[in-house]
């Protein structure tokens, strides 16, 4: 049995109708003898759909548990079972209860399916998972249950459920949709006006196109080439030409007439690729199209009117639209044109609309052949030869004489000659003059201009043909050659500039280098400003002219948009280099862009980062400042309270918890200045040369005695340190080891010299961190383990790794061989700092804590 067929109801929101519908097809069904179950079909409690579930059979669900409540599924193995024709499913979005065989409901169906059950559905066009992201901007709700869309697409059988938003909203009033406890919820959210509007435009838009996917199949799986006008398609026949803006407005006019209309734009490029097609203008007409809410497409073929007809046909077509003749009278000779056949070849079904426009008859503004494409010094030559050399030719001639038949041959020859070197004008030239000679030296009757025998005029009459087809052929392959130079050496700018943004180098002053190189300028600044009547103000600059004001004052300037421009100055480009100078103006407003958009991100990063800093800062206030704060108040309070008298051991007691409690704060607002200092770029280290054993001890001052062992080796090289800092750093790495160093251990602070620089370690055989926690632990506010919140706010080691780092030294944290952490120091010594690097001591900071300063 083969794969079944799949039939789905599809509606714009809950409620118009989609299971009703299916329900009483399947009634149909049955009526007609087909065998069709209910798989799984929910009511919701709606009096009319129960209705329709009376007599039809309906296969028993399956039961699952999941949170401590029983729901129900389609039992897939018993819709196999029972293998109906035709099995009705419910709800195709649907997430199944965990622990069914399939996560969603669609994949059940498509089970029933490759069994060769046909299968009925419903579906709301919000669950279409490549709508979501429009269904959330008109709902404000991304659904959650989705569908893929090649499943949808699939389907045999694609059936519209509509329903006008104004009923659809008066049935759920009614309370024909949801119970009345929802009604005022849903009528002022989901069911408001507008979102059903739009859920109903894209479900309509959705299914129409649809439609027109298989009418296109069935057209190309029959070969049918005539035009069915089941919807208005207008094909714009666009030439590049001025007349183009003109077509597509007059196009989106006509197609705004009827229902649906679509206007395709359609530019021709004949096969050899080489044109006299403005890519600007066509640029601007394409904008201009799609703004319109049309297409535009691109097709190669060198039978313009052939290729414009396949085109329409192929896509369906009803109108054409093409713009009267830009062509001069007397061109007409070569044939009627392009708009005169495509009207003629048209045939009944296709409606041709010839539009006119202000350049009618002005002439296509072709290129003019230009001699000079081949060089001056060639042109010249060939002047001299088509000019200077028939004449010598026939003086050598006058000496000999080969004959009539060899005397064109060598004129001809001279000709050809012309032609390589200086092109047409040159060889036209010379084939003129060349039969004016064969005429008079070499026909007869001799030195006479008339011609005796009429196969001599024809002989002469054919010598100037070919003397004119030959320098015609070789022009057209010089100016073919030019212009195929040209278009590689535009390839390659244009490579140039893709090749950057795929390689990300965004430079704006590297790329306005290279435009100022590429052009041979003198200057390139690409200009900005806010509105149009705000000064012009410039954005980035390159080269040695002077700086540009204004755009008008540049030599080149290229618009980029409303408020943008790129200028240069030093000479006026050509009509054809602003094409590329185009592409690099538009590259140039991207660069600056995605500069900005980078600077923007910086912003929002630093702003993230402080807005971390100080909800941490919040944070560590809110527990371990109250906390000492609270056991200073209670000793205070004790100490003052008139109802009890303390004994002098019990006020020493109090004394001191006062004491320590101050000292906590003490060391847990310093750690917090030092790392607002840090995150704020404010600490200058004042670096100088000094002894390890005058600042380390120094640093034990907050531990106790006896906890700690030092082994400073006096013969050390002193270290180029700022001493304040160090200290602070020394200190908190102290205290930390302290910390989690068991009671009967002491924490070893060590320094060793290693060629240009210094080692100080603190050992301690605590616990120790494992590797992938080891640079964690130097980000603020983070405590390692189960460290209790009294334990400190997590500042300690990115103070110090702050403060060691700004000195010019690191700090890793490294294994203890046999267990423990250790933290290393590592410094310069002295006399490896650069005196230009040394910071220059700065004036006093009032607002920097005097305990801080260095």
């Amino acid at each position: 049995m083969g794969r079944g067929t799949l039939r789905i109801h599809l509606g714009a929101a809950p409620g118009v109708g989609k299971t009703y519908a299916m329900l009483s097809e399947a009634h149909r069904r049955i009526g007609r003898g087909t065998d069709c179950v209910v798989a799984f079909v929910e009511h919701h409690g709606r009096p009319r759909t129960a209705e329709l579930l009376e007599g039809l059979e309906q296969i028993p669900r399956r039961r699952l548990e999941h949170d401590g409540a029983v729901r129900t599924e389609m039992d897939v193995d018993a819709v196999l079972a029972r293998r109906p024709r035709v099995a009705l499913v419910d709800e195709l979005a649907h997430t199944n209860v965990p622990g069914s065989r399939h996560a969603k409901r669609w994949q059940d169906v498509e089970e029933l399916l490759a069994a060769g059950i046909d299968v009925h559905s419903t579906l709301n066009i919000q669950h279409l998972e490549s709508l979501g992201d429009v269904v959330e901007s008109i709902t404000g709700v991304r659904p959650e249950e989705t569908v893929p869309d090649e499943v949808v697409r699939r389907a045999e059988q694609i059936e519209l459920v509509d329903m006008t938003p104004e009923a659809l909203r008066r049935r759920m009033a009614h309370g024909n949709i949801y119970q009345p406890d929802k009604v005022d919820a849903a009528l002022s959210h989901h069911f408001r006006p507008g979102n059903l509007t739009a859920l109903r435009e894209l479900a309509l838009l959705w299914v129409a196109d649809r439609v027109d996917e298989h009418l296109q199949r069935y057209r190309n799986e029959h070969d049918v080439s005539a035009i069915w006008g089941s919807r208005e398609r207008i094909v714009v026949g666009l030439t590049g030409g001025p007349e183009g803006r003109t077509l597509i407005r007059r196009a989106a006019r006509l197609a705004e007439k009827g229902a649906g209309g679509e206007v395709l734009a359609v530019y021709i490029a004949r096969g050899d690729g080489l044109t006299a097609t403005s890519p600007s203008e066509l640029a601007e007409q394409r904008t201009l199209v799609e703004s319109l809410g049309g297409t535009f497409h691109h097709v190669v073929g060198d039978d313009i009117p052939a290729a414009l007809l396949a085109f329409a046909r192929g896509t369906n077509a009803t109108q054409i639209v093409l713009g009267s003749s830009r062509r001069k009278a007397w061109q007409y000779i070569f044939g009627p044109g392009v708009g005169a056949t495509v009207a003629r070849e048209s045939g009944p079904d296709l409606d041709v609309h010839i539009v006119t426009h202000e350049a009618i008859a002005q002439g296509r503004g072709l290129p003019v052949a230009r001699g000079a494409r081949l060089g001056r010094s060639r042109v010249a030559w060939g002047w001299a030869v088509g000019v200077a050399g028939p004449a010598l030719l026939a003086l050598l001639l006058s000496a000999v004489d080969p004959g009539l038949a060899n005397d064109m041959l060598l004129f001809l020859a001279l000709t050809v000659a012309a032609a390589l070197l200086g092109g047409l004008w040159p060889a036209l030239a010379s084939a003129a003059f060349g039969s004016l000679l064969l005429n008079y030296f070499y026909t007869p009757p001799l030195h006479r201009w008339t011609v005796a025998d009429p196969k001599n005029i024809v002989a002469i009459v054919i010598f100037v043909a070919v003397g004119a087809a030959v320098a015609s052929v070789v022009d057209l392959a010089a100016r073919r050659t030019h212009q195929a130079a040209r278009l590689r050496a535009e390839a390659e700018i244009l490579s140039y500039l893709a090749g950057n943004v795929l390689r990300g180098e965004t430079g704006l002053e590297d790329l306005l280098e290279r435009v100022r190189e590429t052009f041979g300028m003198e200057s390139a600044a690409l200009l900005e400003r806010a509105g149009d009547l705000e000064p012009w103000t410039c954005a980035g600059r390159a080269g040695t002219g002077p700086p540009v004001a204004r755009p008008e004052d540049a030599d080149v300037d290229i618009p980029v948009g409303d408020h943008m421009a790129l200028a240069l100055t030093g000479r006026v480009l050509p009509a054809e280099d602003r094409r590329v100078l185009g592409a690099f103006a538009a590259q140039a407003a991207v660069v600056l862009d995605h500069r900005r958009l980078r600077e923007e991100a910086d912003r929002a990063r630093a702003l993230a980062e402080g807005n971390r800093i100080r909800t941490a800062l919040l944070a560590a206030v809110s527990h371990d400042l109250r906390t000492p704060l609270a056991g200073i108040k209670a000793s205070v309070s004790s100490l003052r309270s008139p109802d009890v008298q303390w004994s002098p051991e019990d006020r020493a007691e109090l004394l001191e918890s006062i004491e320590d409690g101050a000292d906590r704060l003490d060391h847990l607002v310093g750690n917090l200045l030092d790392m607002s200092r840090l995150h704020t770029g404010t600490v200058t280290p004042l670096i100088r040369e000094i002894d390890l054993d005058e600042v380390v001890p120094m640093a034990l001052g907050g531990v106790p005695e006896g906890e700690v062992a030092l082994d400073i080796p006096e013969s050390l090289p002193m270290v180029a340190v700022d001493p304040g800092l160090l200290e602070r750093a020394m200190a908190n790495l102290v205290e930390n080891a302290v910390k989690y160093s068991p009671a009967d251990s002491l924490v070893l602070v060590a320094a060793s010299a290693l060629g240009d620089r210094v080692e100080v370690r603190v050992v301690d055989r605590g616990p120790g961190v494992p590797d992938e926690a080891k640079d964690r632990i130097f980000e603020p506010f983070q405590r390692y383990g189960d460290a209790p919140r009294g334990a400190g706010v997590g500042l300690g080691l990115p103070v110090a790794r702050g403060f060691v780092e700004a000195m010019g030294g690191t700090l890793d944290a490294e294994d203890t061989p046999g267990g423990g952490l250790t933290m290393t120091v590592t410094l310069r010594a002295a006399g490896t700092v650069p005196r230009s690097t040394r910071p220059v001591e700065p004036a006093a900071d009032p607002a920097v804590p005097e305990r801080q300063a260095s």
